[in-house]
């Protein structure tokens, strides 16, 4: 149990330590970081090929990850509708366009593209797939350590995180939400507990989340958790147009921890700069305590 949450914290702490200032460091270490997401996925999806039983199997992950989706992004959209009803906090908006929506979405499915592609290549008897699950161990560790190089030195101090209320209440509400719809989604597919828990912890993070869930739970679980994030993020995307001039908190919850990256240049077009800070705030909590609680309900720290 130890070494599970270890391997999640450890590298991600030490890379916190290190702060670069150089842009042209920090390109590639974002490039680095691409191609290592991509290679995760084209293993998982190498793994999916060795299945027994691979129709059923696939029809199983599908309906997990819909039961999944629904009930966390679903929960997620009701309590942060309601909250954004009554809530006084409004942003300054912005009008402008959002020509480039369906370039990001054919950014988010290269992810599924690379699933594929190891699938595929997972059919083949190759001697690599014998040393599948050590790779990814390694290129995970490595992964988290990048992260936590990303994440101090996007000049976000822990102060102006924890000052900003917008973003610790979204967090809260899009956490406690999507806990109880994972807590349903196990129940609708008599799994554990703890696992409808852990698989519902990833709140968009899909290049970590599912591998995680692969690690402690197999193909079949990881995948579902996966294909629940990447929909988090596709529907983020087609939303934020249309949620975000009415109902600007409930759009950056929905986001989840995209909020501080990929789905952060919409949001600003649509809510102005006065949310950045909160969507930055959201993203960096929702990072921080991704890998902690998928690790803990994976361990059943919880006593689930």
């Amino acid at each position: 149990m130890y070494f599970g949450l270890l391997i999640a914290l450890v590298p991600l702490g030490l890379g916190y330590l290190i702060k670069i200032k150089n842009n042209r460091w920090m390109s590639k270490i974002n490039l680095t970081l691409s191609w290592m997401i991509y290679l995760i996925l084209f293993i998982m999806g190498a793994e999916l090929a060795h299945l027994d039983n691979l129709t059923t199997n696939l029809q199983i992950i599908l309906c997990y990850a819909i039961v999944l989706f629904v009930c966390t992004f679903g929960g997620n959209f009701v309590v942060l509708l309601i909250f954004d009803y009554f809530s006084p906090a409004k942003t300054v908006k912005a009008n402008q366009t959002y020509d480039s929506r369906f370039k990001m979405i054919f950014e988010s499915l290269r992810v599924c593209i690379a699933l594929i592609l190891g699938f595929v290549c997972g059919l083949f008897p190759l001697f690599i797939w014998k040393y599948a699950e050590i790779t990814t161990q390694v290129v995970l560790v490595f992964l988290l350590f990048f992260i936590g190089i990303q994440l101090r030195s996007n000049n976000i101090s822990i102060k102006q995180i924890l000052l900003n209320k917008i973003g610790i209440t979204t967090t809260l509400l899009v956490t406690i939400s999507a806990f109880l719809g994972g807590v349903v989604a196990s129940f609708i597919l008599d799994l554990p507990a703890r696992v409808g828990l852990a698989m519902s912890s990833g709140f968009g993070w899909y290049s970590l989340s599912g591998i995680l869930m692969t690690e402690a739970h197999g193909p079949i679980i990881g995948s579902a958790t996966f294909l629940n994030d990447i929909l988090r993020e596709l529907c983020a995307i087609i939303l934020i147009p249309t949620l975000i001039k009415r109902y600007q908190l409930t759009t950056l919850g929905l986001c989840g921890a995209t909020s501080m990256d990929f789905t952060l240049p919409m949001l600003q077009k649509g809510g102005g700069i006065a949310i950045v800070p909160a969507a930055i705030a959201q993203g960096f909590l929702l990072t921080l305590i991704m890998p902690i609680f998928i690790t803990l309900f994976n361990y059943g720290w919880f006593g689930l």
